[in-house]
């Protein structure tokens, strides 16, 4: 795993553009810890975390081109949606289960993003599905002779499925360009990831579908914007797809219907929490003369108005009608939009 200390001038960024990685990463756990205070009073009835990966998520997607790349992103990836354009309503909107929840209107449970004008592809609850859809989509482009990669994240427990066999292997042997990004956060909801994998890392499979495979320190967002853009540059110029593994820490239990007490212990959870990448982020910017106190309280008060502007549209917005149940599922007989 890559842990070297790295600057982000020596990435070509600027110092607006961490700034900006900074402020998507503290939105996202500024949503989600909403969002668990609005679980446990009773006003939305489920939430799956993505504390503790925020980091991956954001440095990832800065390396992509939103403008035209797709992504197929997993349920934790609040992080990565936000930067491709959802905006902290469409979230909330989804949370409270909304007619207007630009994801399914109110059908589908939090996390399961799509957003058609964004190129997200539309996610379901069966795990690693995504990783085939996302390659589908990838040699369609190549067939239409289009300029856009897909990239696709998923958890370590999900690379046991046959799915991602399936895309990886399909991906590795047309050289289609796509980025499979395994966001490892130790656990399958309580499964430990030694119990999971019979190699040492997630990246060790990549030789057996004829790509790179990288493991990178995930609570750095300027790591995995290396990795992925170094990734990103050879798929556009026909070096096919990569895999990549960002080693995070899920700081909060698997859902708001689990008790992660039952098989983490207080030690392994408090080591978590001292790693944040938020926090680990905030100290480097800190260090490089980028962010003070006064810069740092402006930006969550920016961050908050959102949240707080997101959370009382939605609880206000209106559910969806009854007599709206099977729109979208069959095509409507007076000839109108579907």
């Amino acid at each position: 795993m890559q842990e070297v200390q790295i600057r982000h001038e020596e990435l070509g960024l600027t110092n607006e553009d961490v700034l900006a990685m900074f402020e998507t990463m503290l939105m996202a756990r500024r949503l989600d810890e909403r969002m668990w205070l609005l679980n446990r009073s009773g006003k939305i009835p489920f939430v799956i975390s993505c504390q503790g990966q925020e980091a991956a998520q954001v440095g990832a997607v800065f390396a992509l081109d939103k403008n035209k790349d797709y992504i197929a992103p997993y349920y934790r990836d609040m992080g990565v949606v936000l930067h491709f354009g959802m905006t902290p309503r469409d979230l909330m909107l989804s949370a409270f289960a909304k007619a207007e929840d630009p994801n399914s209107g109110g059908r589908q449970m939090p996390g399961h993003f799509g957003q058609k004008r964004n190129r997200i592809l539309t996610g379901s609850s069966p795990v690693t599905t995504q990783v085939p859809h996302a390659v589908g989509v990838a040699l369609a482009g190549r067939l239409q002779k289009e300029d856009f990669i897909t990239f696709v994240t998923l958890g370590e427990g999900s690379s046991n499925q046959g799915d991602f066999h399936e895309g990886a292997n399909f991906a590795g042997v047309h050289k289609l360009p796509v980025i499979i990004m395994v966001e490892n956060n130790q656990y399958a909801i309580s499964v430990p990831v030694e119990r999971q994998l019979g190699c040492a890392k997630v990246s060790d499979r990549a030789i057996g579908y004829g790509m790179p495979g990288i493991t990178v320190d995930g609570k750095c967002p300027l790591q995995v914007y290396k990795v992925v853009k170094e990734a990103a540059e050879r798929a556009r110029n026909g070096g096919g797809p990569s895999l990549i593994e960002t080693v995070t820490f899920r700081l909060t239990a698997h859902s708001s219907d689990d008790d992660d007490r039952q098989y983490r212990t207080a030690e392994d959870i408090a080591e978590g929490r001292a790693k944040d990448p938020v926090v680990l982020f905030e100290k480097y910017l800190r260090e490089a003369g980028i962010m003070n106190d006064a810069f740092r309280a402006e930006i969550e008060d920016r961050v908050m108005a959102e949240v707080n502007d997101a959370t009382d549209y939605a609880e206000a917005a209106p559910y969806a009608k009854p007599e709206d149940t099977l729109k979208y599922v069959y095509a409507p007989t007076d000839g109108g939009d579907v």
